[in-house]
C-alpha cells in the first residue's frame, strides 16, 4: 500500500508531552496518529467530545455584557481577577 507524509504543526511543549505519553503507551506519535485516523475513518466522527470553552457560553457572554454596561453607567464595582 502506498504511503504519504503528513506534517502537523504544534507547540513544542505539546509535542514533547505527547511523545512522553506515547512512549509510556509503548508507541510513537506516528502510530498514535494512525490509530486516530483509522478510528475517525471507521466511525465517521471525532472519537471524543469536542466542546467550546464554557467561558464563551451565551449565558456568560450576556453576564459579561451586563457587567460592562453596569460599570460604564457607574452602577457596578470592579474586582480583582481570581486565578486558580
Amino acid at each position: 500500500m502506498a504511503q504519504t507524509t503528513v506534517s502537523i504543526r504544534m507547540e513544542d511543549t505539546l509535542k514533547k508531552d505527547m511523545e512522553k505519553t506515547c512512549e509510556a503507551l509503548g508507541m510513537n506519535m506516528t502510530t498514535a496518529f494512525i490509530i486516530y485516523a483509522k478510528k475517525v475513518t471507521r466511525e465517521k466522527r471525532i472519537p471524543f467530545d469536542v466542546s467550546l470553552d464554557p467561558f464563551y457560553s451565551e449565558e456568560n457572554m450576556m453576564h459579561l455584557s451586563r457587567s460592562i454596561r453596569n460599570l460604564e453607567s457607574g452602577n457596578g464595582s470592579e474586582h480583582d481577577i481570581i486565578e486558580d
